[in-house]
């Protein structure tokens, strides 16, 4: 019997994969949000977690880590084809050489950062759900989507501005952009933290799922396990 793909489950994979490779797009642009100077990334990575979210309540731990392994590789394919793209020789016709090098040319020191935070983050978000979701007997879904934001958001802001940044600004400002943006994330959730708990009730009714991890493996590395 051929297993179904439940068409929920792959548009959330897709959005999540297309909010990782946008966001590294345009995280090179600062902006300005009252007082408070953020990246542009701000505007789409959070809602990355907030799937994360969605997929360990509902479908459990082992499909969110098939996803967040999906994603992390499609955004290496994106990266490699960026790379491609901005080495192959331009048209006398194409005169942005530089602008487009600009957008699409982050420093492989960047680009390795925002891998391996990807990775810490977003595990540690879907552990931290799945194992309050069974703490908790399955009630109080936004406590724990807010904790595991906190928990998953101040892993990546931590690796991500670490392994980017250390050496190049100073150590109070590197301290300062991560609590920054892990509050900025957080808050993030928190404001979404309604339309999602409608999500989440409206997903598990029309999937008739509702997956509490009991003696599963976390270990990130068994994909095969879905």
């Amino acid at each position: 019997m051929k297993k179904q793909v439940s068409v929920t489950f792959m548009v959330l994979g897709m959005l999540f994969t297309v909010c990782l490779i946008v966001s590294n797009i345009v995280e090179q642009k600062l902006i300005q949000i009252g007082p408070i100077e953020a990246t542009a990334g701000l505007l789409i990575f959070p809602i990355s977690y907030i799937i994360n979210d969605l997929i360990a309540e509902v479908w459990g731990y082992r499909k969110v880590r098939l996803i967040i392994w999906n994603g992390f590789l499609m955004n290496f394919l994106a990266v490699v084809i960026f790379r491609l793209s901005i080495w192959a020789p331009g048209s006398e016709n194409f005169l942005h050489q530089a602008a487009f090098e600009l957008v699409l040319g982050n420093t492989e020191r960047i680009v390795a950062a925002s891998f391996i935070a990807f990775l810490f983050g977003s595990f540690l978000n879907a552990y931290v759900m799945s194992k309050m979701k069974i703490m908790q007997h399955g009630r109080g879904f936004s406590i724990r989507a807010v904790a595991s934001t906190i928990v998953g958001e101040g892993a990546d802001s931590l690796v991500f501005f670490t392994l980017a940044f250390t050496g190049i600004i100073p150590t109070q400002a590197l301290i300062m952009l991560i609590i920054t943006q892990t509050a900025m994330k957080t808050g993030y959730e928190i404001i979404a933290l309604p339309v999602t708990n409608i999500l989440v009730k409206w997903i598990k009714k029309k999937e008739q799922v509702d997956v509490y991890d009991q003696g599963i493996s976390y270990n990130p590395l068994k994909v095969n396990e879905i």
